[in-house]
């Protein structure tokens, strides 16, 4: 230290001593050894002298001098930062608890927002088929008030018919009357005669005109009425029955819209699409016109979709360039090997030692499991060991073992433990009965909260599809696609399979670059930023994915058939609490997960056939993971078109390499703004990385030579990268020049 303060005029032995004292403080593993030597230098007045070399100008020495404060280390910075680590470890230890807790909550949340979702589309369910019942019973009574009004309208033609005919009648008789009183007079006056013939009729004779006086004539003439007395009428008929009803009072009801002769889709007929550029097929399973009737696609039209958007930009950037694996399933068979008694004895050897270790893990003796079987005290009989004591019912051959062993009268104390107890255990009434409902009651709870989770989540994410705006607008979008794409080789499809969904990632613009689905991602957020949400309208495809709808009716069958042995046990043993506590409480739990086994059924089959698949090929484990990848696949396209946006942008304002667009690209940019990126925005990125890529040297054992004659082109910086000295604030720092790497 003495020669290198008093040397302070030679330069390159003042860098040779910086690098000297940088090596041997620094290049030491043991960092309480390291310490030590930083300290000793620090009481020869290091520290304090390198304070003073602050204001040299020779940028040699600043890097060295820079090189070994970078390298100090400050062990009170280095405490600190051990205490906080402390506390910073006992904070995350109580957010992952935190944390525990929350997932937890969650959970439980979600289910109860399952169960909860699920009663709702129940109730919702329910309430239509009460709506359409209602429908009905109101059509019905339409039908009835219709009848009632056309024999209504009848009634009143018929009674003014009737009132008609009576008036009629009464002017007859007034008439009748009438020529009654006028021929009264005549033949008062002698004017006719009235005879009657031989056969009862009464005959009207007129008098001649010479019998007649002028007094006669002149009364005749001044009676107006009497002038010329038309014959009596004859008598009126009787009245004619009532017509029957007409039949053009009501005109005939108007047929069903959309039935007639021959069966209709009510889906309008395609027309072919003329596109400027030969396009690729996009190879989905199409739907037919035959095939889509009262499916989700006779609600979408594409055509007006591809009305509103601009396709060449589509073209421009997809236009033509050209797209299995068996899988073997092999069979592992299982033989158990049946080993023949070779010798007579209650048990075989095998079974003998295998039932001794099931009543060795229960701890209770032959009486009190054959009495706990016998009165179902499920509280001493636990599911685990009904399932192994079910393996050791007595078979027939051990029956008649045991059947010959008690008539030939020897004691039951010569037997083995196991064998004592399978002689009590042979004794209990309908043994077989006994266990299978004893393990049925102990296992109902675990089967109910098994199966009602995986109904609720059929019926949630089954009735959430299929009420789904959003999404029956996107598929509408793809279908619009898909025909713009397809319609000039193959025409034009009604509808798609769903499994279609997956190609939207293997079909590639020209530059394969860019994806359809990506596209499609882009157009939503541009033209239908509404839409880009839609996966917040469907509940629950995850779990409903992992559902075996086969096995799940299967257990709810199992659960019937077990509560039927229930019933059968009860009726044979009416006495026993147990039963009567297990019938009257799960019994209408069993028939609400029957009920909702049956909905949940109903509500996927009604869904699977609404989007034009086959509900006997396509289980729930099939349908609803289309959904979660189309989803999982759509979120992650729009988050790599956003980071495609991203370098756009940063590529626009920060780079000083600049590319030139090829015509092409700067066409389509210039027509479609938000477009996910283009090729060399991605090679721009990949030479600034390498560009800004740190050169990182470390110090090796070797040679002190060797070091040296390293460190002749940059100082020693110590590999661990320790933290830098407290006391040396920035403004202490030496400066160093921009042209030397450090």
């Amino acid at each position: 230290m003495e020669y290198f303060r008093n040397e302070d005029n030679n330069i390159d032995f003042m860098v040779a001593c910086m690098q000297f004292i940088n090596i041997v403080v620094h290049s030491e593993e043991n960092m309480n050894f390291r310490v030590y030597l930083q300290y000793e230098f620090t009481q020869l007045g290091l520290d304090s002298y390198l304070e003073k070399l602050t204001v040299t100008e020779s940028e040699r020495l600043q890097v060295q001098i820079q090189a070994y404060l970078d390298n100090v280390f400050d062990v009170g910075a280095m405490l600190e930062d051990a205490e906080a680590k402390n506390t910073i470890m006992e904070h995350l230890e109580e957010l992952q608890e935190q944390n525990t807790q929350l997932n937890t909550r969650l959970q439980q949340c979600e289910s109860e927002a399952v169960e909860k979702t699920s009663e709702l589309e129940k109730q919702l369910i329910q309430s239509r088929k009460e709506v359409e019942l209602l429908k009905d019973s109101v059509k019905e009574t339409q039908a009835q008030l219709s009848q009632l009004q056309q024999k209504e309208k009848e009634r009143e033609i018929y009674s003014e018919k009737e009132q008609e005919r009576e008036r009629e009648r009464q002017r007859s008789a007034e008439a009748l009357s009438e020529l009654e009183k006028m021929a009264q007079v005549l033949l008062d006056r002698g004017l006719i005669r009235m005879d009657r013939s031989q056969s009862g009729s009464l005959e009207l004779h007129i008098m001649p005109a010479a019998n007649i006086t002028d007094n006669s004539i002149t009364e005749i003439k001044a009676s107006p009425v009497m002038q010329s007395p038309p014959p009596p009428p004859a008598p009126a008929p009787p009245p004619p029955p009532p017509p029957p009803p007409p039949m053009s009072v009501a005109p005939p009801p108007s047929p069903v819209p959309g039935r007639t002769g021959s069966v209709q889709t009510g889906v309008k007929g395609k027309k072919p699409i003329k596109t400027k550029y030969r396009m690729p097929l996009l190879n989905w399973q199409a739907l037919m016109e035959e095939q889509v009737a009262g499916t989700v696609f006779t609600e979408l039209d594409d055509e007006s979709v591809l009305g509103e958007l601009n396709m060449d930009v589509f073209e421009e950037l997809f236009k033509t360039k050209a797209q299995s694996a068996p899988v073997d399933v092999g069979t592992l068979k299982v033989k158990a090997a049946h080993k023949a008694s070779s010798k007579i004895a209650l048990l075989e050897p095998n079974r003998a030692k295998n039932l001794a270790i099931t009543l060795r893990k229960v701890g209770m003796s032959t009486a009190q499991i054959c009495t706990a079987i016998q009165t179902y005290n499920l509280d001493l009989l636990n599911s685990d060991f009904l399932e192994l004591l079910e393996r050791f019912i007595p078979s027939d051959y051990e029956l008649r073992l045991i059947e010959k062993y008690e008539r030939e009268g020897r004691p039951l104390q010569e037997l083995s433990e196991e064998d004592r107890f399978m002689v009590a255990f042979s004794k209990i009434p309908r043994l077989a009965q006994r266990i299978s409902t004893l393990t049925f009651m102990g296992n109902f709870s675990e089967s109910i909260l098994l199966i009602k989770p995986q109904l609720n989540a059929i019926i949630a994410a089954s009735m959430s599809i299929k009420s789904s705006s959003k999404l029956k607008k996107i598929l509408e979008i793809i279908l619009a696609f898909g025909n713009y794409m397809n319609s000039e080789k193959r025409g034009s499809a009604y509808g798609f399979r769903l499994q279609s969904l997956d190609l939207l990632l293997d079909m590639k613009s020209t530059d394969r670059k860019l994806t359809l689905l990506h596209f499609i991602v882009s157009i939503i957020q541009e033209k239908y930023p509404q839409l880009h949400n839609f996966h917040t309208e469907l509940h629950c495809l995850d779990k409903a994915a992992l559902v075996s709808q086969d096995s799940i009716l299967a257990d709810v069958r199992s659960l019937e058939k077990g509560m039927e042995v229930v019933r059968r046990e009860y009726l044979q043993q009416k006495d026993s609490a147990v039963l009567t506590n297990f019938m009257s409480s799960n019994g209408s739990l069993l028939d609400s997960v029957v009920k909702d086994s049956k909905t949940a059924e109903e509500v996927f089959h009604s869904v699977v056939e609404y989007f034009g698949e086959d509900p006997k090929s396509t289980p729930p484990s099939v349908f609803f993971p289309v959904f979660a990848r189309f989803i999982k696949a759509y979120k992650l396209a729009e988050q790599e078109n956003e980071q495609r946006r991203k370098r756009i942008s940063e590529t626009d304002l920060g780079s000083d390499l600049h590319i030139p667009d090829s015509p092409v690209n700067t066409a389509v940019s210039n027509r479609m703004p938000v477009m996910p990126g283009f090729p060399q925005v991605d090679l721009i990125a990949e030479l600034k990385r390498r560009q800004m890529t740190p050169l990182v040297r470390e110090g090796r054992d070797g040679a002190i030579e060797d070091i040296i004659t390293d460190l002749r082109n940059q100082p020693y910086i110590r590999a661990d990268g320790g933290r830098r000295s407290a006391k040396w604030k920035p403004a202490q720092q030496l400066p160093v020049s921009s042209d030397i790497s450090l």
